[in-house]
């Protein structure tokens, strides 16, 4: 005589709502927060309010995504802000003082920031310094290039060269065209897209969340973990030179320590973004999400 196998319960309404406030949470955070602030503003959901609000997160998102990327391989990137620095001194320098065109200051800047990436991995990598020792070491090493390299002043059209001379080069208009609504919205969409496919639908950003999990499962799986760490932290400077450009193109000068601002805020929304979703790990639909709640609450505040 066969016996009946009971059927498990329902999961429990209080559960299932867990679930879904863990899943979407984010989410509804967002929507509620600009009804909240909506209703308490006749001003905040004017157009020309919800234009800046985007634009003011465009470089936080792009640097943040670069932070989840090195979070993906269970690192963690603090020198974000200072290589932002020194993309912003380098491409306006490359303008003012040397005259270059739009394509190759920034081709150039990117490749020099890209040694920012190299020398992180190499600390962690190879003399295997705990990443956020070895980033945070080099957020002071690069802010001291940045100062260093500009003369610790600022970089601007028609400025004061040392030898006394002036600067006779030009911030190009295409250029300065980057950082104004819709081009700095629209790069930081497509960022956000390419870097979500990556991490999720290529071998290669599965590979980097393995990486992240375990990474003694994934080395014994064949995985080789320190090219995909060197991988992780290359774009992660280039997305913070990326960020540097931006910047740079939206103010039309270089500051210094200009992107040293953006590193917290770009913490905060790679952290943030771990929730999207339910994913419990880095992911940049996330980090965007995350960018538009601290964007949110800094301008409804």
């Amino acid at each position: 005589m066969s016996k009946e196998i009971p059927l498990p319960d329902a999961q429990p309404w209080r559960h299932q709502l867990f679930d879904f406030l863990y899943k979407w949470g984010m989410l509804l955070t967002v929507v509620a927060l600009i009804a909240l602030f909506g209703l308490a503003s006749d001003n905040f959901l004017d157009p020309n309010n919800i234009i800046n609000i985007l634009r003011s997160i465009a470089i936080v998102t792009v640097i943040a995504i670069g932070v989840s990327i090195s979070l993906s391989i269970g690192g963690f990137d603090l020198s974000v802000g200072s290589t932002a620095s020194l993309a912003n001194a380098i491409v306006v320098s490359l303008f003012v003082w040397y005259g270059f065109g739009t394509t190759g200051a920034i081709i150039l800047t990117l490749l020099i920031c890209t040694l920012v990436g190299l020398f992180n991995a190499f600390l962690i990598v190879v003399l295997k310094i705990p990443d956020m020792l070895a980033t945070l070491a080099s957020l002071f090493v690069i802010q001291g290039v940045a100062m260093t390299y500009s003369y610790g002043g600022s970089i601007t059209q028609n400025m004061l060269l040392p030898s006394g001379d002036m600067a006779e080069g030009v911030i190009p208009e295409i250029f300065s065209a980057l950082g104004q609504v819709p081009v700095i919205v629209l790069i930081m969409l497509a960022v956000t897209i390419v870097v979500q496919l990556y991490l999720s639908l290529t071998k290669h950003g599965r590979r980097m969340y393995a990486i992240g999990g375990n990474p003694e499962a994934a080395r014994l799986a064949g995985i080789r973990t320190a090219r995909y760490r060197v991988l992780a932290y290359v774009l992660s400077s280039l997305l913070a030179a990326l960020g540097g450009i931006l910047l740079a193109s939206r103010i039309g000068s270089s500051q210094v320590n200009a992107g040293g601002g953006y590193l917290m805020d770009a913490v905060a929304a790679a952290y943030i973004g771990f929730s999207l979703a339910g994913s419990g790990k880095p992911n940049a639909f996330g980090t965007l999400i995350g960018a538009i709640i601290l964007g949110v609450l800094q301008t409804g505040w």
